[in-house]
């Protein structure tokens, strides 16, 4: 007997104990969010499953979130209470795994100490949470344990399910598009091999003499460096000269026999051969940019702001002895804020000779000299000329950023020869729904000709698609998830 009662007083300390550990955590992440309500509106907004509820929703979860902590400290509604933060800890859960593997893009965490959580340590932190909550059920004695389960598992079903259906929703506006017709040429790349890098922070930072050059952007100055058979792996540790600025987002670019280094918010270059890795100083306080890329030993073409507007514009800076810049903000179109409405990527075309900007949100590129003088306007296959973002307005930041309605257009670019390879997460007419979920799209443009030629599927490697590709001499090396993988291009295709 004297068992049964001290179980029995386990089992309320537990039921208690959870109960009020919930009660915690909805009223602190409510009031987080009230107290920043400006800031949490912005990041609903931003998300690609929710932009579109974004002011309904950012009342209604703090309301119910403060609902539920209300009903947990009454005896007579704690039970159910439990259950429906069973629930909402599974919707919440269900929304960050579908963030991490099927969104385009991550937005911002919400607030409070939450916020210093990755998206993946807030993917554990809420598991636990749901464990918590249905292990306190369990134990409770409101009916059967096969009662229980059932309840449980349905509830796991609704909430996944709500979750899934705000995503369904969302991809199908975004990605569908049935008023572009591709052409899709059969097996034109083959796998030759891989290898695993162990973490995925890495990027391109160059390709030549043989060896693939990869930046790590949570160790900003070391190189990885892996030969074009993928059988040896050399790591090095760049110096630099001056190491003490603010540096914020250093990359590093390699075009052998120099490499460079440099980061746009601290106006300077440093420059290096790649016998030593060892980087001096080159340019100074002259140019700030936000993206870059070396057209040779002597000039690099940047994408930057415009003093007078803050537009963005490009130009080429020339970086020997009397650094000179030339700039232009007659290239880049401006349709909404000559900003978000103008961003895109910047490549050079060694052997075209050619700089090419890509935007990122509607279907045209700009193909320009050295001295910037435009070649041609492309377009892509894709019908939206018309920039379509969500400008979102956080006043008390002083903060804009982009809302998740916002229509992606082209997601990264590659140049290799005369060809332009753009990564497009739209589908055209008659493609398959579930294509995105399988393969990254790339479609191949003829600069020669100025034309669209065909397109091809690039399969996931071990559950992941390609989030950055290169082409080098009829080799493409993509970065899928933790892998670096080289394919073929077929030369028949590719000529």
């Amino acid at each position: 007997m004297e068992r049964r009662v001290k179980k029995s007083n386990i089992i309320n300390t537990i039921f208690l104990v959870s109960s009020y550990l919930f009660v915690l955590l909805f009223l602190y992440a409510a009031t987080s969010k009230l107290l920043d309500f400006e800031t949490f509106t912005v990041q609903l907004a931003q998300s690609p499953l929710l932009s579109a509820y974004a002011g309904i929703i950012a009342w209604l979860v703090p309301g119910i979130e403060i609902l539920i902590a209300c009903l947990l400290m009454f005896e007579r509604f704690r039970m159910v209470a439990l259950y429906a933060s069973f629930t909402l800890m599974v919707m919440f859960t269900a929304y960050i795994y579908i963030i991490l593997n099927f969104s385009d893009f991550i937005p911002c965490s919400c607030g409070g100490v939450l916020e210093k959580l990755s998206w993946t340590q807030h993917l554990i932190f809420n598991v636990v949470f749901i464990v918590l909550a249905g292990t306190a059920v369990f134990l409770s004695k409101h009916c059967n344990k096969k009662m229980k389960l059932f309840l449980l598992a349905t509830l796991a079903i609704i909430g996944i399910g709500i979750v899934a259906l705000l995503f369904a929703f969302s991809e199908k506006e975004i990605h569908r598009n049935n008023a572009f017709l591709r052409r899709y040429i059969p097996h034109p790349v083959e796998k030759i091999h891989s290898i695993d890098l162990a973490f995925s922070s890495y990027y391109f930072s160059g390709i030549g003499d043989g060896k693939i050059y990869l930046g790590n952007s949570t160790a900003p100055l070391l190189m990885t460096i892996i030969d074009s058979s993928f059988i040896s792996t050399n790591k090095i540790m760049i110096q630099l000269d001056q190491m003490e600025l603010p540096y914020r987002s250093v990359q590093i670019k390699v075009k052998p026999p120099n490499f460079y280094v440099a980061d746009g918010t601290v106006p300077i270059l440093f420059q290096g051969k790649t016998a030593t890795w060892e980087a001096k100083t080159n340019m100074y306080g002259n140019f700030y940019f936000t993206q870059w890329y070396p057209i040779d030993s002597t000039k690099i073409a940047v994408k930057s702001n415009s003093s007078k507007t803050g537009e963005n514009i490009l130009g080429v800076i020339d970086i020997v002895e009397n650094i000179k810049g030339n700039f232009s903000d007659k290239l880049l179109e401006k349709q909404i804020d000559g900003i978000f409405d103008t961003d895109g990527i910047l490549l050079y075309n060694a052997e075209l000779k050619k700089l090419i900007y890509t935007y990122s949100y509607r279907n045209q590129f700009i193909v320009t000299d050295e001295g910037l003088k435009l070649s041609f306007r492309g377009k892509t296959i894709d019908t939206v000329s018309k920039t379509k973002i969500q400008l979102l307005e956080n006043v008390s930041r002083h903060q804009t950023k982009l809302g998740g309605s916002t229509i992606l257009i082209n997601k990264s670019v590659a140049t290799d020869g005369k060809y332009l390879f753009i990564s497009s997460p739209r589908l055209g007419k008659f493609e398959p729904e579930d294509m995105l979920d399988e393969a990254s799209i790339i479609d191949v443009y003829d600069l020669a000709d100025q034309s669209y030629r065909f397109s091809f599927y690039l399969y996931m490697h071990e559950k992941s698609k390609a989030r950055e590709f290169r082409i080098y001499k009829g080799i493409l090396y993509a970065l899928q998830g933790n892998h670096l993988v080289a394919y073929n291009l077929k030369s028949k295709i590719f000529k």
